[in-house]
């Protein structure tokens, strides 16, 4: 309920000023729409694409190590035996 008392709070400044107009409506309702997404999505704490692309390429990285040890594990226990 507050949030919507808010936006109507807003549209209510803006039509007593008399700027209003279709436009000017318009990106005023995307700018708080937008200024509350950017709040959520700093509450979440998100990564970005890239930082996701960097850490899938690091645990590429290190499973192809695990593999390689454990091969040579594995040559290492026939020779062994």
């Amino acid at each position: 309920m507050t949030k919507s008392k808010f936006v109507i709070d807003k549209i209510a400044k803006l039509l007593e000023q008399g700027l209003i107009s279709y436009k000017d409506l318009s990106s005023e309702i995307l700018n708080i729409i937008k200024s509350k997404k950017d709040e959520i999505i700093f509450k979440l704490d998100l990564s970005t694409k890239e930082e996701l692309e960097i850490v899938k390429k690091r645990l590429e990285i290190l499973e192809k190590k695990l593999n390689k040890k454990n091969k040579s594990d594995k040559i290492k226990k026939v020779k062994k035996s």
